[in-house]
């Protein structure tokens, strides 16, 4: 490995730590936000499971030195499926239609991934 490519690693490793404590952060903030308001609402758990899903994929990057494609394709749903949810009635039907399009072909796409074998966590330049 180049001094370069050390570089590059540390710095990598160095913003996985920052935004797993960032992340940590936000989830202790949201937390708070909920018990001061004394409710618990889908948005909330929605935006919490976001939380959830960007520590997973620290620490998929940690157990396999990738992040798998299907991480962030996670999170990309449920994003959206959040978005729908906070402004659903506000949006008008199409803006609707084309949200839940996306979600459905981010799931076939997960589903493709997953039935190639490509999302496996391993590195396949080793």
């Amino acid at each position: 490995m180049s001094n370069v490519e050390k570089v590059f690693a540390v710095v990598e490793r160095i913003v996985l730590i920052v935004i797993a404590a960032l992340t940590v952060t936000a989830i202790w903030q949201e937390v708070l936000i909920i018990i001061q308001s004394s409710a618990v609402k889908l948005a909330d758990l929605l935006l919490l499971f976001l939380y959830l899903e960007v520590i997973g994929m620290v620490a998929a990057f940690y157990r396999h030195r990738r992040i798998p494609i299907a991480i962030p394709v996670y999170i990309t749903i449920t994003a959206l499926c959040r978005m729908i949810i906070l402004e659903g009635k506000a949006m008008e039907s199409l803006e609707l239609l084309a949200e839940a399009g996306a979600i459905v072909l981010l799931a076939m796409s997960v589903f493709v991934i997953r039935k190639s074998g490509r999302d496996t966590g391993e590195d396949s330049r080793e």
